[in-house]
This record gives C-alpha cells, sequence and structure tokens, in this order.
C-alpha cells in the first residue's frame, strides 16, 4: 500500500477544504499534461529528487513501480538531477530504492 508522508496527512485532516481544492488541481495538471502516466511519474520523481523533497519520493516510487517502471529506472530517475544539483540527488537514492524494494 502507497503511504503519503505525515505531512500530507495532516494537511488532508486538518484542511480539508484546502486539500480538496489542491488535489482538484493536482487531477486537472495530470490531465493535460502531454506525458504518459510512467513518463510523467519518472519525471515527478526526477522533480523530487532535485528540489530534496524526501518525503514524497516513497509514495511517488511505489505508484511508478505499479505502473511498471523498473529499479534501473527509478536510480535513473533520482540520478538525472545530479549535474545540476549534486549530492541532494545522491541523498535520496537509499529513500526511493528502499520504497522500490518493499513489498506491498
Amino acid at each position: 500500500m502507497k503511504q503519503v508522508s505525515n505531512a500530507f496527512t495532516c494537511f488532508m485532516k486538518e484542511a480539508p477544504e484546502q486539500a480538496e481544492v489542491w488535489m482538484e488541481a493536482v487531477k486537472k495538471l495530470d490531465q493535460a499534461s502531454a506525458l504518459d502516466s510512467k513518463t510523467e511519474e519518472i519525471a515527478y520523481i526526477a522533480v523530487l529528487a532535485a528540489i530534496g523533497l524526501l518525503s514524497g519520493i516513497p509514495f511517488h516510487v511505489k505508484h511508478a513501480k505499479e505502473l511498471g517502471v523498473t529499479r534501473e529506472e527509478i536510480k535513473s530517475a533520482v540520478l538525472l538531477s545530479l549535474p545540476a544539483v549534486g549530492n541532494k540527488a545522491i541523498a535520496v537514492l537509499p529513500i526511493a530504492l528502499e520504497a522500490f524494494d518493499e513489498e506491498k
């Protein structure tokens, strides 16, 4: 089971109206994307790694795995930002791989 971060769980619980608006926006942005779901999830993992948003990595890695993304593709997505952000990308690698290797 994919698990959202404690921060996002708190957001949904404590600010349900804002969370609903946020999720509507996320869904509409997803619908507007020209990328297929697998490519979009890989790209999103790369963005999370680049900005260092560690709490979202396990959720999105597990979703990517469900979409057929391989372990090697996860590594490549995380390390894609390495030239731009250096160690920040490396710090994400163990978190992403641990999430990928977890059983459902």
